[in-house]
Protein backbone atom coordinates (compact mmCIF):
# COMPACT_ATOMS: atom_id res chain seq x y z
CA UNK A 1 0.00 0.00 0.00
CA UNK A 2 1.35 3.32 -0.90
CA UNK A 3 1.71 6.34 1.54
CA UNK A 4 -1.27 8.69 0.82
CA UNK A 5 -1.76 12.19 2.92
CA UNK A 6 -4.66 13.58 4.30
CA UNK A 7 -5.84 16.92 5.17
CA UNK A 8 -8.88 17.86 7.50
CA UNK A 9 -10.62 19.97 6.06
CA UNK A 10 -9.79 18.18 2.58
CA UNK A 11 -8.69 21.05 0.15
CA UNK A 12 -8.93 24.54 1.34
CA UNK A 13 -9.26 26.23 4.92
CA UNK A 14 -9.13 29.73 6.40
CA UNK A 15 -5.24 30.44 6.89
CA UNK A 16 -6.18 31.15 10.90
CA UNK A 17 -7.93 27.98 11.18
CA UNK A 18 -6.42 24.65 12.28
CA UNK A 19 -5.31 22.10 9.32
CA UNK A 20 -5.35 18.14 10.51
CA UNK A 21 -2.16 16.24 8.31
CA UNK A 22 -2.26 12.77 8.59
CA UNK A 23 -0.30 10.14 6.71
CA UNK A 24 -1.44 6.45 6.07
CA UNK A 25 -0.13 3.76 4.47
CA UNK A 26 3.67 3.47 6.32
CA UNK A 27 5.07 0.74 7.48
CA UNK A 28 4.59 -0.07 11.13
CA UNK A 29 7.12 2.73 13.33
CA UNK A 30 8.69 3.91 9.75
CA UNK A 31 10.90 6.48 10.32
CA UNK A 32 9.98 9.69 7.78
CA UNK A 33 10.52 13.61 7.66
CA UNK A 34 7.52 15.42 6.54
CA UNK A 35 8.91 18.67 5.04
CA UNK A 36 6.33 21.58 4.22
CA UNK A 37 6.78 24.33 1.88
CA UNK A 38 5.01 27.35 0.52
CA UNK A 39 6.23 30.55 -1.86
CA UNK A 40 5.22 33.72 -0.99
CA UNK A 41 4.13 36.22 -3.64
CA UNK A 42 7.33 37.57 -3.91
CA UNK A 43 8.31 34.12 -5.30
CA UNK A 44 10.12 33.93 -1.62
CA UNK A 45 10.14 30.21 -0.10
CA UNK A 46 9.30 29.60 3.41
CA UNK A 47 9.81 25.66 4.83
CA UNK A 48 9.75 23.86 8.12
CA UNK A 49 10.31 19.85 8.69
CA UNK A 50 9.41 17.46 11.12
CA UNK A 51 11.46 14.28 12.02
CA UNK A 52 8.48 11.54 12.85
CA UNK A 53 7.65 7.97 13.44
CA UNK A 54 4.71 6.68 12.48
CA UNK A 55 2.14 4.20 14.88
CA UNK A 56 2.41 0.33 14.84
CA UNK A 57 -0.46 0.36 12.02
CA UNK A 58 1.17 2.62 9.70
CA UNK A 59 -0.74 5.60 10.12
CA UNK A 60 1.09 9.06 11.21
CA UNK A 61 -1.60 11.55 12.78
CA UNK A 62 0.13 14.83 13.65
CA UNK A 63 -2.58 15.41 16.44
CA UNK A 64 -1.40 12.08 18.24
CA UNK A 65 2.35 11.74 17.26
CA UNK A 66 4.93 13.68 18.65
CA UNK A 67 7.74 15.04 16.51
CA UNK A 68 10.88 13.95 17.43
CA UNK A 69 14.40 16.00 17.98
CA UNK A 70 16.19 17.31 14.77
CA UNK A 71 13.64 19.14 13.07
CA UNK A 72 12.06 22.29 13.06
CA UNK A 73 10.27 21.59 16.08
CA UNK A 74 9.41 18.52 18.47
CA UNK A 75 6.93 17.25 20.53
CA UNK A 76 2.83 17.18 19.77
CA UNK A 77 2.81 20.47 17.50
CA UNK A 78 -0.24 19.58 15.07
CA UNK A 79 0.67 22.71 13.26
CA UNK A 80 4.48 22.75 13.73
CA UNK A 81 4.46 22.55 9.93
CA UNK A 82 2.49 25.86 9.50
CA UNK A 83 3.91 27.86 12.54
CA UNK A 84 7.56 27.12 12.34
CA UNK A 85 7.82 27.75 8.62
CA UNK A 86 11.17 29.61 7.77
CA UNK A 87 12.35 31.48 4.76
CA UNK A 88 14.91 30.76 2.95
CA UNK A 89 16.28 34.38 2.09
CA UNK A 90 17.44 36.04 5.17
CA UNK A 91 15.38 38.56 7.41
CA UNK A 92 11.79 37.72 4.96
CA UNK A 93 8.57 37.90 6.50
CA UNK A 94 5.40 36.26 5.63
CA UNK A 95 2.88 38.40 4.22
CA UNK A 96 -0.41 38.03 1.95
CA UNK A 97 -0.33 40.94 -0.27
CA UNK A 98 -3.79 40.11 -2.34
CA UNK A 99 -5.95 38.49 -0.01
CA UNK A 100 -8.47 36.99 -2.92
CA UNK A 101 -6.08 34.27 -3.51
CA UNK A 102 -4.96 31.34 -1.35
CA UNK A 103 -1.46 30.72 0.06
CA UNK A 104 -0.78 27.43 -1.38
CA UNK A 105 1.24 24.85 1.43
CA UNK A 106 2.57 21.67 -0.05
CA UNK A 107 3.53 18.64 1.59
CA UNK A 108 6.04 16.20 1.44
CA UNK A 109 6.31 12.42 2.89
CA UNK A 110 10.36 11.76 2.47
CA UNK A 111 12.02 8.40 3.62
CA UNK A 112 14.04 8.10 7.45
CA UNK A 113 15.32 10.96 9.06
CA UNK A 114 18.84 11.69 7.21
CA UNK A 115 20.05 14.95 5.70
CA UNK A 116 19.06 15.28 3.25
CA UNK A 117 16.05 12.83 3.68
CA UNK A 118 15.61 9.88 1.73
CA UNK A 119 13.14 9.60 -1.45
CA UNK A 120 9.90 11.19 -1.69
CA UNK A 121 6.69 8.43 -0.55
CA UNK A 122 3.73 10.70 -0.84
CA UNK A 123 3.16 14.57 -1.81
CA UNK A 124 0.05 16.96 -1.60
CA UNK A 125 -1.03 20.58 -1.59
CA UNK A 126 -3.55 22.74 0.29
CA UNK A 127 -5.41 26.03 -0.26
CA UNK A 128 -4.76 28.25 2.33
CA UNK A 129 -7.44 31.18 2.27
CA UNK A 130 -8.09 34.67 3.76
CA UNK A 131 -11.55 35.28 2.74
CA UNK A 132 -14.35 32.82 3.69
CA UNK A 133 -17.04 32.23 0.89
CA UNK A 134 -19.43 35.48 1.22
CA UNK A 135 -17.50 38.03 2.78
CA UNK A 136 -16.74 40.92 -0.07
CA UNK A 137 -14.03 42.81 -0.26
CA UNK A 138 -14.91 46.50 -1.13
CA UNK A 139 -11.96 49.23 -2.32
CA UNK A 140 -13.00 52.63 -0.68
CA UNK A 141 -11.95 55.70 -2.38
CA UNK A 142 -14.40 58.24 -0.21
CA UNK A 143 -13.03 61.77 0.26
CA UNK A 144 -9.27 61.43 1.14
CA UNK A 145 -9.89 57.95 2.60
CA UNK A 146 -7.88 55.42 1.19
CA UNK A 147 -8.82 52.11 2.62
CA UNK A 148 -10.36 48.45 2.04
CA UNK A 149 -13.36 47.66 3.86
CA UNK A 150 -14.81 43.57 4.00
CA UNK A 151 -18.09 42.85 4.86
CA UNK A 152 -19.08 39.43 6.09
CA UNK A 153 -21.91 37.53 4.62
CA UNK A 154 -25.60 38.10 5.54
CA UNK A 155 -27.82 41.35 5.94
CA UNK A 156 -25.94 42.73 8.75
CA UNK A 157 -25.82 45.15 9.71
CA UNK A 158 -22.02 44.23 11.54
CA UNK A 159 -19.62 45.64 14.17
CA UNK A 160 -17.57 47.77 12.46
CA UNK A 161 -13.88 47.85 12.99
CA UNK A 162 -10.84 49.72 11.59
CA UNK A 163 -7.14 48.17 12.06
CA UNK A 164 -4.13 49.98 11.29
CA UNK A 165 -0.94 48.53 10.79
CA UNK A 166 2.54 50.03 11.51
CA UNK A 167 5.64 51.68 9.55
CA UNK A 168 6.18 49.22 6.90
CA UNK A 169 2.92 51.66 5.13
CA UNK A 170 1.18 50.39 2.23
CA UNK A 171 -2.52 48.86 2.67
CA UNK A 172 -2.20 45.33 4.45
CA UNK A 173 -5.45 43.55 4.05
CA UNK A 174 -5.35 40.21 5.16
CA UNK A 175 -5.68 40.82 8.90
CA UNK A 176 -8.92 42.81 8.73
CA UNK A 177 -10.26 40.19 5.82
CA UNK A 178 -9.82 37.64 8.40
CA UNK A 179 -11.44 39.96 10.94
CA UNK A 180 -14.53 39.50 8.78
CA UNK A 181 -14.67 36.15 8.66
CA UNK A 182 -15.76 36.04 11.80
CA UNK A 183 -18.78 38.64 11.75
CA UNK A 184 -16.97 41.96 11.76
CA UNK A 185 -16.87 45.11 9.23
CA UNK A 186 -13.74 45.69 8.84
CA UNK A 187 -11.84 48.43 7.33
CA UNK A 188 -8.43 48.21 6.37
CA UNK A 189 -7.64 51.22 6.45
CA UNK A 190 -3.56 52.85 4.93
CA UNK A 191 -2.09 56.06 6.59
CA UNK A 192 0.88 56.92 4.67
CA UNK A 193 2.96 55.15 1.84
CA UNK A 194 0.45 54.34 -0.54
CA UNK A 195 -0.92 56.02 -3.22
CA UNK A 196 -1.61 59.92 -3.20
CA UNK A 197 -1.53 59.68 0.95
CA UNK A 198 2.35 60.96 2.39
CA UNK A 199 5.23 59.12 1.18
CA UNK A 200 7.03 59.73 4.73
CA UNK A 201 5.79 59.23 8.15
CA UNK A 202 6.50 63.02 9.22
CA UNK A 203 3.49 64.21 10.14
CA UNK A 204 -0.11 62.84 10.53
CA UNK A 205 -3.56 64.36 11.31
CA UNK A 206 -6.05 62.99 13.25
CA UNK A 207 -9.03 64.95 10.81
CA UNK A 208 -8.12 61.86 8.17
CA UNK A 209 -8.65 58.99 10.55
CA UNK A 210 -11.72 60.84 11.80
CA UNK A 211 -13.19 60.61 8.50
CA UNK A 212 -12.72 56.88 8.51
CA UNK A 213 -14.59 56.75 11.93
CA UNK A 214 -17.43 59.00 9.99
CA UNK A 215 -17.19 56.14 6.76
CA UNK A 216 -17.88 53.81 8.95
CA UNK A 217 -20.56 55.23 11.30
CA UNK A 218 -22.86 56.28 8.39
CA UNK A 219 -22.38 52.86 6.21
CA UNK A 220 -25.27 50.82 6.09
CA UNK A 221 -23.97 47.97 7.04
CA UNK A 222 -21.93 48.94 10.13
CA UNK A 223 -23.92 48.79 13.52
CA UNK A 224 -23.35 51.75 15.87
CA UNK A 225 -23.65 53.87 17.95
CA UNK A 226 -19.44 53.51 18.00
CA UNK A 227 -16.91 51.61 16.06
CA UNK A 228 -13.96 49.65 17.02
CA UNK A 229 -9.74 50.38 17.28
CA UNK A 230 -7.19 47.53 16.07
CA UNK A 231 -3.72 48.93 15.82
CA UNK A 232 -0.81 47.20 15.36
CA UNK A 233 2.77 49.07 16.43
CA UNK A 234 3.13 52.81 15.21
CA UNK A 235 -0.82 51.69 14.30
CA UNK A 236 -1.49 51.20 18.21
CA UNK A 237 -0.55 54.80 19.52
CA UNK A 238 -2.53 55.80 16.46
CA UNK A 239 -5.71 53.96 17.59
CA UNK A 240 -4.77 55.27 21.17
CA UNK A 241 -4.89 58.81 19.90
CA UNK A 242 -7.93 58.61 18.02
CA UNK A 243 -9.42 56.79 21.09
CA UNK A 244 -8.26 60.07 22.78
CA UNK A 245 -9.32 63.10 20.13
CA UNK A 246 -11.99 61.64 18.28
CA UNK A 247 -16.17 60.77 18.95
CA UNK A 248 -17.85 57.62 17.98
CA UNK A 249 -15.02 54.78 19.08
CA UNK A 250 -16.46 52.35 22.22
CA UNK A 251 -13.58 49.59 21.68
CA UNK A 252 -9.70 50.14 21.35
CA UNK A 253 -7.54 46.96 21.32
CA UNK A 254 -3.91 47.75 20.60
CA UNK A 255 -1.18 45.33 20.16
CA UNK A 256 2.20 46.12 21.16
CA UNK A 257 1.80 49.70 20.70
CA UNK A 258 3.10 52.74 22.15
CA UNK A 259 0.80 55.19 24.80
CA UNK A 260 3.51 57.65 23.39
CA UNK A 261 3.33 59.38 20.32
CA UNK A 262 6.06 57.76 18.45
CA UNK A 263 8.10 58.44 14.78
CA UNK A 264 6.09 61.42 13.71
CA UNK A 265 4.57 64.71 14.75
CA UNK A 266 0.15 64.48 15.23
CA UNK A 267 -2.09 67.14 14.88
CA UNK A 268 -5.37 67.73 15.49
CA UNK A 269 -7.38 70.64 14.85
CA UNK A 270 -5.21 73.53 17.19
CA UNK A 271 -3.17 70.55 19.08
CA UNK A 272 0.24 69.39 18.13
CA UNK A 273 1.88 66.12 20.07
CA UNK A 274 5.77 65.92 19.45
CA UNK A 275 7.23 62.44 18.72
CA UNK A 276 8.75 61.38 21.61
CA UNK A 277 12.48 61.49 21.20
CA UNK A 278 14.63 58.55 20.58
CA UNK A 279 18.61 57.87 20.62
CA UNK A 280 20.05 55.80 18.02
CA UNK A 281 23.41 55.60 20.14
CA UNK A 282 21.18 53.20 22.48
CA UNK A 283 20.96 50.69 19.19
CA UNK A 284 22.76 47.50 19.80
CA UNK A 285 24.48 45.73 17.11
CA UNK A 286 24.72 41.78 17.76
CA UNK A 287 27.52 39.89 15.83
CA UNK A 288 24.98 38.92 12.84
CA UNK A 289 25.16 42.78 12.05
CA UNK A 290 21.10 42.78 13.46
CA UNK A 291 20.26 45.85 15.21
CA UNK A 292 18.75 45.60 18.36
CA UNK A 293 16.42 48.88 18.91
CA UNK A 294 14.61 47.99 22.20
CA UNK A 295 16.29 50.67 24.11
CA UNK A 296 16.01 53.47 21.60
CA UNK A 297 13.07 55.36 22.59
CA UNK A 298 13.13 57.77 25.43
CA UNK A 299 11.04 57.46 28.17
CA UNK A 300 7.47 59.18 27.58
CA UNK A 301 7.12 59.99 31.74
CA UNK A 302 10.50 62.23 32.35
CA UNK A 303 11.28 65.72 31.38
CA UNK A 304 9.81 67.21 27.89
CA UNK A 305 9.54 63.30 26.92
CA UNK A 306 6.16 64.02 28.78
CA UNK A 307 4.41 66.27 25.65
CA UNK A 308 4.23 63.15 24.06
CA UNK A 309 2.32 61.05 25.81
CA UNK A 310 -0.90 60.16 24.71
CA UNK A 311 -3.99 62.09 26.90
CA UNK A 312 -6.10 58.53 27.30
CA UNK A 313 -7.95 59.75 30.40
CA UNK A 314 -10.08 61.57 27.32
CA UNK A 315 -10.72 58.25 25.75
CA UNK A 316 -14.62 57.09 26.12
CA UNK A 317 -13.92 53.25 25.27
CA UNK A 318 -12.89 50.54 26.75
CA UNK A 319 -9.32 49.33 26.12
CA UNK A 320 -7.51 45.77 25.30
CA UNK A 321 -3.46 46.26 25.27
CA UNK A 322 -1.91 42.86 23.78
CA UNK A 323 1.38 42.53 25.04
CA UNK A 324 4.52 40.02 23.90
CA UNK A 325 7.09 40.03 27.21
CA UNK A 326 9.84 39.43 24.12
CA UNK A 327 9.20 42.29 22.32
CA UNK A 328 12.46 44.00 21.04
CA UNK A 329 11.00 47.31 19.00
CA UNK A 330 10.17 48.51 22.09
CA UNK A 331 9.04 48.20 25.99
CA UNK A 332 5.16 47.15 24.81
CA UNK A 333 4.67 46.07 28.38
CA UNK A 334 6.13 49.21 30.08
CA UNK A 335 3.61 50.81 27.96
CA UNK A 336 0.74 48.84 28.49
CA UNK A 337 1.43 48.97 32.46
CA UNK A 338 1.62 53.16 32.50
CA UNK A 339 -1.24 53.00 30.11
CA UNK A 340 -3.44 51.03 32.83
CA UNK A 341 -2.18 53.08 35.52
CA UNK A 342 -2.79 56.38 34.05
CA UNK A 343 -6.53 55.63 33.02
CA UNK A 344 -6.87 54.35 36.18
CA UNK A 345 -5.24 57.51 38.37
CA UNK A 346 -7.85 59.34 36.31
CA UNK A 347 -11.21 57.37 37.59
CA UNK A 348 -11.25 55.35 34.72
CA UNK A 349 -12.45 51.50 34.02
CA UNK A 350 -9.10 49.30 34.25
CA UNK A 351 -8.28 48.34 30.58
CA UNK A 352 -7.36 44.52 29.89
CA UNK A 353 -4.08 43.96 29.83
CA UNK A 354 -3.25 40.07 28.42
CA UNK A 355 1.09 39.46 28.19
CA UNK A 356 2.22 36.53 26.72
CA UNK A 357 5.97 35.69 27.89
CA UNK A 358 8.17 34.42 24.78
CA UNK A 359 6.03 36.28 22.41
CA UNK A 360 7.75 39.01 20.16
CA UNK A 361 6.62 42.12 18.45
CA UNK A 362 4.96 40.47 15.31
CA UNK A 363 1.98 39.37 16.97
CA UNK A 364 0.31 38.54 13.70
CA UNK A 365 -3.27 36.28 13.37
CA UNK A 366 -2.90 32.75 13.86
CA UNK A 367 0.05 30.49 11.95
CA UNK A 368 1.69 33.25 10.42
CA UNK A 369 5.55 32.00 11.51
CA UNK A 370 6.63 33.94 13.72
CA UNK A 371 9.58 36.53 11.93
CA UNK A 372 12.53 37.03 14.36
CA UNK A 373 14.48 39.96 12.62
CA UNK A 374 13.73 41.65 9.21
CA UNK A 375 14.59 44.85 7.50
CA UNK A 376 12.85 48.27 9.52
CA UNK A 377 12.40 50.74 6.71
CA UNK A 378 13.63 53.68 9.87
CA UNK A 379 16.32 52.18 10.77
CA UNK A 380 17.54 51.03 7.13
CA UNK A 381 18.88 47.80 8.58
CA UNK A 382 17.43 44.24 9.99
CA UNK A 383 15.93 44.88 13.36
CA UNK A 384 15.15 42.09 15.75
CA UNK A 385 12.24 41.80 16.88
CA UNK A 386 12.22 39.01 19.83
CA UNK A 387 9.91 35.97 20.78
CA UNK A 388 10.24 32.23 20.68
CA UNK A 389 8.41 30.16 18.01
CA UNK A 390 6.42 28.25 19.66
CA UNK A 391 5.75 30.44 22.76
CA UNK A 392 5.08 33.02 19.85
CA UNK A 393 2.59 30.65 18.10
CA UNK A 394 0.59 29.86 21.02
CA UNK A 395 0.59 33.80 21.19
CA UNK A 396 -1.02 34.82 17.97
CA UNK A 397 -3.48 31.71 18.77
CA UNK A 398 -4.45 33.26 22.02
CA UNK A 399 -4.77 36.51 21.09
CA UNK A 400 -7.11 36.44 18.12
CA UNK A 401 -9.51 34.45 20.29
CA UNK A 402 -9.24 38.09 22.98
CA UNK A 403 -9.37 40.60 20.32
CA UNK A 404 -12.49 38.67 18.66
CA UNK A 405 -13.99 37.71 22.13
CA UNK A 406 -13.42 41.88 23.39
CA UNK A 407 -14.96 43.36 20.21
CA UNK A 408 -17.94 40.93 20.52
CA UNK A 409 -18.63 42.02 23.98
CA UNK A 410 -18.36 45.76 23.39
CA UNK A 411 -19.48 46.17 20.25
CA UNK A 412 -22.80 44.12 19.75
CA UNK A 413 -24.21 46.84 21.55
CA UNK A 414 -25.47 44.11 24.46
CA UNK A 415 -25.63 44.99 28.20
CA UNK A 416 -22.47 43.11 29.82
CA UNK A 417 -23.13 39.67 31.61
CA UNK A 418 -25.40 38.54 28.45
CA UNK A 419 -24.23 35.98 25.81
CA UNK A 420 -23.16 37.39 22.37
CA UNK A 421 -24.26 35.20 19.21
CA UNK A 422 -23.14 36.11 16.31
Amino acid sequence: MAASIHFSPAARSLFDEPLGIAVQGLGPRQQVTLRTSLRDEAGELFQAHGRYQAADDGELDLARCPALPGGSFSGLEPMGLLWALQPRKPFWRLVKKDVQTPFRLRLEVLEGHGDPPGQLLAQAEHERLFLRDGVRRVPVREGRIRATLFLPPGNGPFPGIIDLYGTGGGLPEYRACLLANYGFAVLALAFYGYEDLPKEMKEFHLEYFEEAINYMLKHTQVKGPGVGLLGFSKGGDLCLSMASFLKGITATAVINGSVANVGAVLRYKDITIPPLGADVKRIKINKSGIADIVDVLNNPLEGPNRRSFIPLEKAECRFLFIVGQDDHNWKSEFFAVEGSKHLQAHGKEKPEVVCYPGAGHYIEPPFFPMCAASMHLLVGKPVMWGGEPKAHSEAQRDAWQQIQAFFHRHLNGKPSGTTNKL
